[in-house]
């Protein structure tokens, strides 16, 4: 009795109740694996809405929904009903077909076209849509073009759903289940399957941990070759988003070992088989190369493919530059330079100091050249001072700087048209360069603004752009963070032993001097504690706790600055966040800026995608290099403002800083994060009117020197640190731990 009375009591808790209602709308939905929070309409009238919790992964707004779980009771928001699985089911009225086509799910489609579609073919829409979708033409409006349309979202909508409906056991977020889809098509399902590895390389959005769990749920061994090697790139790949162009052997085994939980000898194993060349390709997977490490001690270096070939070839095209006996300026070998600065002179109204002389000099005669300094020390005036004897001399001058703020402020400065490097090079789908080695820019001088910037990837493609005989200047601040990309290209070419000839101008103008903010740039570059009491452009807002400093720094952005200095709080004021996570990060503070300077209104369109809600107006940034948008590509760091939003079409378009206008249909913007507030790494190349700065304990891993030193240096005119004296003396004594992990500067002693 009682063996039975159990498997009764089993089989009841086995048991799931079934709820059936129209999707209305999603009030949360996490990204990473598919919570979700929704209310839908259950058909019980008076618009009453029920809560649904759970893994509701690709249902959308509008879609009929037959769902099994179980009813509960949540302590604030009453009854609910939490989900454990779901099918979509196709409305059976005709109201509910208009809502569904309505609904902005099917490209295309929106309420007023749902509404005539539905008029014209009542019950049958569905089915017309499904066998004869072609007869759409019959309505009003739907002429063949928008009818071709249709049918094409139709149908991606049909394959994206079926897998996702696979996926759907893994817990793989909706965008990254539409990514598979528009990355393998039909193919979608077998390449999960069979090889579900190719996705981390494949599919932007899937690390190797997604691809593992993937793997593991159609059966792959966990000791499985395929998976230590993929483990193994996988480790590289996250090293060189830490900025390392390669790992010590010894380490990325330990890094695999840990990452795999598999023994040590399988891992060396599959190492050794990963630097043989391919069968299909040729190539290999690694390469291994011993070289001097950031100690100086000799380690086996191990490299993925195109950050080795990278490294080499930057170094051999730099060596190419110096060496070569052309000169495509040739009239600076002989020219009278009392009479030339004195030219200059009347053309600028000011002396060059004795250093900034020196680099004029240097960057006119010799092919390769780097001018390095921190800020009011003269290296905007130096740089125009080039320019102007360069151009003198009938010289092509082309200017470039890795983000649009900093092109446009080249510009501003030297009178003369500056451009991204992306821009510049005319980057193709793919990430190959128009101009390269075999079709050189045509340009007797470029000259590279925000060169700390340059990661070892792009400084490649533009130095094989560079033609024989042209001459190459880097600027920058070899003090701010390094690029965010891999490499340290510009402490690289500075480093002891160089073949690259360089200038560092140390001398603070007295102009300069009375600002607080290049008094403090300096202070906290020396080890020293920012001066704030006295200051016009330099505050402190003390708040010890965490919490309420984040809540400080969202007020001092959006409502005090504005108030006081009459700055625009969107286009002026920039905070810049230690780091993402916490009270006090980037993440949470856009969520905070948004509300308070772009909030919902009834009148005003918006997208809800993931966490985010995106809005006309909001302040946004690209958070990945995508080679196949706008007309050279967007990259990482690129900013822009969201000027529409067609619910219809399902896309919005954001206005670049490079005033470029791209769209972005509704399943692409997880490319796309708020930029109320950044990370100070982000930051990078910018410029900004006032940057607002929390600086708490909450980041106490973050806080760094040249970390504080690149957010200040960040603004023009106004610094606002909100947070802890505590936490100010730890960023300010802390140096930067540790060189990243690359042999440029061997290559180019070589």
């Amino acid at each position: 009795m009682r063996a039975g009375g159990a498997k009764g009591t089993a089989q009841g808790e086995r048991r799931l109740a079934v709820l059936e209602g129209v999707l209305e709308r999603i009030t949360y939905a996490n990204e990473e694996n598919g919570y979700t929070v929704a209310r839908v309409d259950t058909g019980r009238g008076a618009g009453d809405l029920l809560t649904v919790v759970g893994s509701l992964l690709g249902a959308q707004v509008g879609e009929s929904l037959r769902m099994e779980g179980r009813w509960g009771s949540h302590q604030q928001y009453g009854k609910q009903f939490t989900v454990e699985n779901y099918t979509t089911v196709l409305p059976a009225t005709v109201q509910g077909i208009r809502r569904y086509l309505g609904s902005g799910l099917v490209k295309g489609i929106g309420p007023i076209f749902a509404d005539r579609i539905t008029q014209h073919f009542g019950l049958d829409t569905l089915r017309i849509i499904e066998e004869e979708i072609k007869r759409l033409i019959e309505v009003p409006g739907l002429g063949p073009k928008r009818t071709k349309k249709i049918a094409e979202a139709w149908e991606e909508q049909k394959a994206i759903k079926e897998v996702m409906l696979f996926l759907q056991s893994v817990e793989v977020s909706t965008s990254i289940a539409v990514r598979i889809y528009k990355k393998y098509g039909d193919a979608s399902i077998s390449v999960v399957k069979n090889q579900p590895y190719r996705l981390a390389s494949d599919v932007w959005g899937i690390g190797f941990l997604t691809a593992d769990k993937i793997a593991q749920s159609v059966g792959i061994p966990h000791d499985s070759p395929e998976r230590v090697k993929a483990g193994l790139q996988y480790a590289l790949s996250q090293s060189t988003d830490q900025g390392h162009c390669y790992l010590p052997e010894e380490r990325l085994i330990a890094d695999a070992v840990k990452l795999l939980q598999v023994d040590t000898g399988l891992v060396i194993e599959c190492l050794a088989e990963l630097a043989l060349p391919d069968e299909d390709s040729g190539d290999p997977g690694v390469v291994r190369e011993k070289v001097p490490g950031p100690d100086g001690e000799e380690v086996t270096a191990v490299y993925l493919v195109p950050f080795h070939r990278a490294e080499v070839s930057l170094a051999a095209q730099l060596s190419r530059l110096l060496r070569t006996a052309e000169d495509r300026m040739p009239a600076f070998h002989d020219v009278a330079w009392d009479k030339a600065l004195q030219w200059l002179q009347g053309r600028t109204g000011a002396d060059l100091a004795p250093e900034q002389e020196a680099a004029v000099r240097l960057a006119l005669t010799r092919k390769v050249a780097v001018l390095t300094g921190g800020p009011g020390c003269g290296k905007s005036f130096t740089v125009r001072s080039i320019v102007e004897l360069a151009r003198a001399k009938k010289a092509r001058v082309v200017l470039a700087a890795p983000t649009g703020r900093a092109a446009k402020r080249l510009a501003e400065l030297t009178g003369a048209e500056a451009s991204t490097v992306h821009r510049l090079l005319e980057l193709k789908p793919g990430g190959d360069a128009a101009y390269d080695k075999d079709r050189p820019l045509d340009a007797d001088l470029v000259v590279v603004d925000e060169a700390s910037m340059l990661d070892l990837l792009l400084a490649n493609k533009l130095a094989k752009a560079v033609a024989p005989g042209a001459h190459l200047l880097f600027v920058g601040d070899v003090d701010q963070l390094p690029s965010v990309g891999a490499g340290e290209v510009l402490r690289d070419l500075l480093a002891e032993g160089s073949p690259v000839p360089a200038v560092r101008l140390t001398k603070v103008f007295r102009q300069a001097q009375q600002s607080g903010v290049v008094t403090n740039a300096h202070r906290i570059n020396s080890g020293q504690h920012p001066v704030t009491d006295g200051m016009k452009d330099f505050f402190l807002f003390v708040e010890d706790d965490t919490e309420e400093a984040g809540r400080l720094t969202v007020d001092v952005a959006a409502r005090r600055i504005p108030a006081k200095f009459g700055l625009d709080p969107r286009r002026d004021v920039q905070v810049l966040a230690p780091m993402h996570r916490g009270p006090a990060g980037a993440g949470n503070l856009n969520g905070l800026l948004q509300q308070a300077i772009t909030p919902g209104r009834p009148d005003l369109p918006e997208k809800r995608f993931g966490g985010r809600v995106f809005r006309v107006g909001d302040k946004v940034t690209q958070i990945r290099n995508n080679y196949d948008k706008g007309e050279n590509g967007v990259f990482n760091g690129t900013v822009g403002v969201v000027t529409s939003l067609d619910e219809v079409e399902q896309r919005l378009t954001v206005l670049t800083d490079e005033d470029e206008e791209v769209p972005y249909d509704f399943d692409e913007l997880d490319e796309l994060t708020h930029a109320y507030a950044v990370t100070i790494h982000r930051s990078q190349g910018s410029e900004y009117p006032a940057v607002v700065v929390p600086v708490t304990t909450g980041a106490w891993m973050m806080l760094q020197r040249n970390l504080l030193y690149t957010a200040v240096t960040r603004a023009k005119k106004l610094v606002v640190l909100v947070g802890s004296r505590k936490a100010i003396g730890q960023a300010v004594r802390t140096v930067s731990a540790g060189r990243r992990c690359t042999a440029l500067d061997f290559r180019l002693r070589s």
